[in-house]
């Protein structure tokens, strides 16, 4: 999977990855800093790289040019003790780096990471995220997801706010 924009600049390409890559060990450290800057904490919850290798998950980098400017990933999640469904896939680690905002990274790569998860057969994504991102919000909601129960690791926290789209449409 491959897609690419061509910008002013230079082109912008969005490649899978592991989760493990440099690269992508790299922008988990600066999204969890913002992540602390925000919340006074990292996100702790357990990721491990096979949680993102197909056809269980994908994890995508944009690059302009070598230099790594976003992230994202999905991870097949189900487990219904934390809120989960059967067929659900999880958002995970969305973030663009703050010069590179603007540009529509994380939208193109959400909807890579939606077409990956469509084409292997689950039939809804989900997130959660946190009132202190506010474009977050409005990049999902925008985006067609809407708010439902809370799920996972984080669902007790009232700033949390769970997110969810459908992937297959009602035949």
């Amino acid at each position: 999977m491959e897609t690419r924009e061509t910008s002013a600049i230079r082109p912008v390409d969005i490649h899978p990855v592991r989760y493990d890559h440099p690269d992508a060990v790299a922008l988990d450290a600066l999204v969890q800093q913002e992540y602390a800057r925000r919340y006074g904490d990292g996100d702790i919850t357990p990721l491990d790289p096979g949680m993102f290798l197909p056809p269980h998950g994908l994890y995508l980098i944009a690059y302009e040019g070598d230099r790594p400017l976003a992230t994202g990933g999905w991870r097949v999640q189900e487990d219904a003790a934390e809120g989960y469904a059967a067929g659900d896939a999880e958002i995970k680690r969305m973030f663009v780096l703050p010069e590179a905002r603007g540009r529509g990274l994380a939208r193109r790569i959400l909807a890579a990471l939606e077409a990956d998860a469509r084409a292997v057969g689950r039939s809804r994504m989900v997130l959660e995220t946190g009132t202190r991102q506010p474009e977050a919000l409005e990049l999902y909601a925008s985006s067609g997801y809407v708010p439902v129960q809370k799920f996972g690791l984080y669902r007790t926290y009232d700033d949390s706010r769970c997110m969810a789209k459908p992937l297959v449409t009602a035949g």
